[in-house]
């Protein structure tokens, strides 16, 4: 059920490495988790959680204390540092879309549903973490989506429309006027980084952008054990891609071949501190991490696998709690670009006076995600599944035992993956007794978290622009100044 592990590609590369990479003679000496040098450093981790409203977050916290039997007063880590809210409309909608909600963040500025850190007019933004790369702190990007994906790319790239991942890969590697501008990065997609010609690939061209990516000094990882093999004398700069397209959700991955978002996020930590440490020019660091699948999950309504997702950054939340505990002049950050699927934890399914409840335990039978689930079906009965093969499945793999002749009689047709996705997320939600309103996005404020010392100003309800600034303010690093080398290097995107 998990993505293809590229057999071919990693064929390809093994070939391309023994051309291309160079031996690094100089390690990054340092000790293993060592604090701060300097009380001049300063570390920022800023999280995201894509697609993830309040509800989201009760929902986890209620289906983790139910079916663990826990206490009422558990909470999970995220809960504690709950200090406001965020407003996430863009310039050109009162619903955001990620990649204007992820410019907000970046540039500290409106922009257009669509866009990828430039204006409202097309022209570049600086952002927050290429502001601190050229004031010399290192930076990292870990993500579960593809890494040339709209909340990421916000950060590395400017492009005046976000359906551009071939272009973005390209900015990434170091192929823009500001050159390479992040150090660490972690996440799905490394098919919009291969030639035309080599299978699996997206480009429309011949361009190898990991052979580019290579040349700039980027070590390549591209499995689970590559990214076990680094530690803290690892040298930076590091590009780890593990499935073609974005990472599995949580609950369909394979732990053996795709590393969770917290192992993501321990080990670009561990990097980032360790050769921040053993570099005494070094201001610190600036990490962004996003929870990506929690927003995926949404828009199928798949309650499942959304669920699973927000514990899974929840979990790498508290990875990162834990280092604002040990290093110094470290903080920690965490908000939503925006709120998916209109999330209501009650939904009334019949015209009687509905009962006040919803039902756990009906997500935590569930084996995969319905895109997974959808996948399958379609694979192997393209025309539709017989009855005993639908009845089967719905009860082995979304604990539906009894579903109804009419909903077996549709499912039989043979509907295409994103109908037969989103009737499947809706049976699963109707005996959760959870409601959507919308596969899309919805308009309304998203939590605040902060954790650590220096994060005092963050409370109350916020903009999204707020919030951007802060990053900077934080770091004490001039936006504006890159905004304006961008702009006369290129005035306008696109």
């Amino acid at each position: 059920m998990m993505l293809c592990d590229g057999f071919q590609y990693r064929i390809y590369w093994m070939m391309r490495l023994v051309s291309l990479f160079a031996v690094f003679s100089t390690a990054v000496i340092c000790s293993n988790g060592a604090l701060a040098e300097s009380n001049e450093k300063k570390n920022l981790i800023f999280m995201i959680s894509d697609g993830m409203g309040p509800s989201s977050q009760t929902m986890a916290r209620q289906y983790y204390t139910t079916v663990n039997s826990l206490p009422d007063t558990f909470v999970l880590p995220l809960d504690p540092i709950h200090v406001g809210s965020v407003r996430t409309k863009s310039s050109s909608s009162l619903v955001t879309d990620s990649a204007a909600g992820a410019t907000a963040f970046s540039c500290g500025i409106k922009t257009y549903n669509g866009a990828i850190a430039v204006d409202d007019s097309g022209k570049p933004c600086g952002t927050v973490l290429e502001a601190a790369k050229l004031d010399g702190y290192y930076t990292g990007l870990v993500v579960t989506s593809r890494v040339t994906h709209a909340t990421p790319a916000a950060f590395i790239a400017h492009m005046f429309d976000r359906e551009t991942d071939n272009d973005i890969a390209l900015q990434l590697v170091g192929n823009s006027t500001l050159g390479r501008v992040v150090d660490v990065v972690m996440g799905g997609g490394y098919r919009n980084f291969l030639p035309k010609s080599v299978a699996g690939s997206r480009r429309k061209d011949e361009i190898d952008v990991l052979g580019l990516a290579v040349e700039n000094g980027f070590h390549v990882v591209l499995d689970k054990a590559g990214l076990d093999a680094l530690d803290s004398q690892s040298p930076l700069p590091v590009l780890a891609l593990f499935t073609p397209s974005h990472m599995s959700f949580n609950m369909d991955r394979n732990p053996a071949k795709e590393p969770s978002l917290a192992a993501m996020t321990a080990k670009a930590l561990d990097l980032l501190n360790a050769t921040s440490n053993s570099d005494p020019k070094s201001k610190g660091f600036f990490i962004m991490i996003e929870g990506s699948r929690i927003d995926l999950a949404a828009h199928s309504n798949d309650a499942s696998a959304h669920v699973r997702d927000i514990l899974a950054y929840n979990d790498a939340v508290d990875i990162a709690k834990k280092y604002v505990d040990k290093i110094p002049n470290t903080i920690l950050v965490s908000t939503s670009d925006h709120e998916t699927g209109g999330l209501a934890l009650a939904k009334q399914l019949t015209e009687e006076y509905p009962v006040y409840k919803w039902n756990p335990e009906a997500l935590s039978r569930v084996r995969n995600s319905t895109e997974v689930i959808a996948s399958h079906l379609i694979a192997k009965y393209p025309a539709g599944a017989p009855e005993d093969v639908i009845r089967r499945i719905l009860a082995e793999w979304l604990a539906i035992p009894d579903a109804s002749a009419a909903d077996v009689e549709w499912l039989m047709r043979g509907p295409g993956h994103r109908e037969l996705d989103a009737f499947l997320a809706k049976m699963l939600s109707d005996r959760a007794e959870v409601g959507w309103s919308t596969h899309g996005h919805s308009g309304g404020d998203v939590a605040l978290y902060a954790y650590g010392r220096g994060t005092e100003s963050l409370k109350g309800n916020m903009d999204n622009t707020e919030v951007g600034k802060f990053l900077a303010q934080y770091l004490e690093v001039d936006v504006d100044a890159v905004t304006a080398r961008l702009q006369a290097a290129r005035p306008r995107m696109g």
